[in-house]
């Protein structure tokens, strides 16, 4: 075995302290890539997640299964990799060059161009260091000194790079370092048969799809997988919902309400995908809340959604209360500068696991109850301040209906609408569902929220289901546009809704909301509403 080193052959120790927590085996990548392996043009992998899914994980996982300079087998023996035919095979037989560009970022105490100059001079100290016969002393330049090196041992490289688009994000303005960066990528990756002599396989993971200039890719030649499209590797996206279902087995955490904060990113062939840092942390807390602002603030939304785009505020509104919203992602440049509509910003933010991606519909929506407390925080400001105002007063809304206060609904129904809604114009029940999910926003706290919840012989709106020890009362919501209340009470006890909730034995109200397009008052609008128990 060869000498571990801090960038050539970093050695198994980053998966050994992954191991030794509550490991949720991935290892299914590692078979993905060991099918690409010396296979052009597919050796080339990249892996975009947004912060919190787990791209340190992995990428540490395949340096310790990759790296020739260690004994990984107690690690993986056991794991689904090892049940594979090429287990063996590719186990430690690889020296493994491993760039985090944080660190660099990091180390070198800036975003400027000498970012790049550093991750060459740095990678070189180390490679000459442990072939001294093959790198000179004046080689300045890194896809030179690794073709040498293979060209000499007849070895290829596997090289991991995480965080591979944080020059793009940091130094978002600089277009100078940029392009010095792309140009080095261009010379590991796209160096035609000087890269096919020195590259087994590449893996690179970061938030954003590669740079496009144009209508071109910066690096063509590379196998894409987005949280637009991850084909083959949905399942490495996040956890899973069986892996999240034998977790919260495991630890006696409530599935359901791990579902309602976590869930809502899904693929169509793997279903619900969890973000990975969100339920462990509340299985390590036995606490669900918002673990999201721990490594991401809420500022950053805000100067995202405020951007001066026909209908974008508009959008977030419709998605604050439930909606789903249709997206082109096509022309996004898959940087955070290059803004030219609605579409990109909201192709981003998919990109940033702020959005959900419906890949079926080509619809965008917020996913869970942990990224819709991002987006309360979000819209605070000037710009935003009737939409803050509706979800500051959600709380009020949610009391005075539990206690039956019909006059106060309806007075927060009105004000809901005429603050927020040049999106909804009220001309059908779609819209007016829309308004009550979102002056109902903190209820989520509280309940799981079920728009058309098949319930009897029909369909009750809008459900409320408390959570599991929550002392509070279901609710079941029936809207009606220009039909009074009293019809959408009696459309519920004549479908007997209330016969869906067999499991539940607590109190359940019975919500009628109508809106009444020509109801007299001065704005031509009228809600009324009326309460019952069941």
């Amino acid at each position: 075995m060869s000498e571990m080193g801090i960038y050539l052959n970093p050695g198994n120790k980053g998966f050994q302290a992954i191991r030794n927590g509550n490991y949720v085996d991935k290892t299914g990548l590692i078979q993905y890539v060991n099918r690409t392996i010396n296979v052009s043009p597919d050796r080339l992998t990249c892996f975009s997640r947004p912060r919190r899914f787990g791209k340190s994980f992995a990428a540490k996982m395949l340096c310790a299964y990759y790296d020739k300079s260690c004994d990984s087998h107690p690690l993986f023996d056991g794991l689904e990799i090892s049940r594979t035919a090429s287990y063996e095979e590719h186990l430690n037989q690889y020296n493994v060059l491993y760039l985090d560009i944080t660190g660099f970022i990091s180390r070198s105490n800036s975003t400027g161009t000498n970012v790049v100059t550093d991750i060459q001079t740095i990678v070189l100290r180390e490679l000459r260091a442990a072939f001294p016969e093959y790198v000179a002393e004046k080689e300045r330049y890194l896809p030179d000194a690794l073709s040498s090196i293979s060209h000499e041992t007849e070895n290829r490289f596997i090289i991991i790079i995480d965080e591979w688009d944080a020059l793009f994000r940091e130094a978002k303005n600089d277009t100078d370092v940029q392009k010095k960066y792309i140009q080095l990528l261009r010379g590991l990756f796209k160096n035609g048969s000087a890269t096919d002599e020195m590259i087994a396989a590449a893996y690179i993971t970061g938030i954003l799809p590669i740079k496009k200039y144009g209508t071109e890719s910066a690096l063509t030649d590379f196998q894409e997988f987005t949280m637009i499209n991850a084909d083959l590797l949905t399942p490495y996206v996040g956890f899973t919902e069986p892996e999240v279902k034998k977790l919260c087995s495991q630890s006696g955490m409530d599935f359901e309400k791990m579902k309602c904060w976590y869930d809502g990113y899904s693929f169509k062939d793997t279903g619900s995908i969890y973000s990975p840092n969100s339920v462990m942390s509340a299985i390590r807390r036995g606490s669900f809340r918002s673990y999201w602002t721990l490594s991401e603030t809420y500022e950053s939304l805000h100067g995202y959604i405020s951007m001066n785009f026909d209908g974008l505020k508009d959008a977030v509104i419709a998605m604050l209360g439930g909606e789903k919203i249709r997206v082109h992602t096509d022309k996004f440049q898959n940087d955070m500068t290059s803004f030219k509509s609605r579409d990109d910003v909201l192709t981003l933010l998919i990109h940033l696991g702020y959005l959900a991606f419906d890949e079926t519909s080509g619809e965008v929506f917020i996913p869970n109850l942990e990224v819709a407390g991002v987006f309360q925080d979000a819209v605070e400001g000037n710009d935003w301040r009737e939409v803050e105002k509706t979800l500051y007063n959600s709380e009020n809304l949610l009391k005075a209906t539990i206690r039956g206060d019909t006059a106060a609904v309806e007075t927060a129904l009105e004000e809901v609408h005429n603050m927020n809604f040049s999106i909804l114009k009220y001309n059908d029940e779609n819209s007016l569902s829309c308004a009550i999910t979102l002056a109902y926003f903190t209820a989520r706290n509280y309940y799981e929220i079920v728009r058309e919840l098949p319930a009897g012989k029909g369909f009750a709106d809008l459900a409320f289901i408390p959570y599991k020890n929550m002392d509070m009362p279901a609710l079941l919501v029936e809207l009606k546009y220009d039909r009074e209340a009293r019809t959408a009470i009696r459309q519920i006890r004549e479908n007997h809704y209330e016969g869906r909730l067999k499991k539940y034995f607590g109190n359940l109200l019975l919500v009628g909301v109508s809106y009444e397009k020509n109801a007299g008052n001065k704005n031509g609008k009228k809600h009324t509403c009326i309460i019952e128990k069941a």
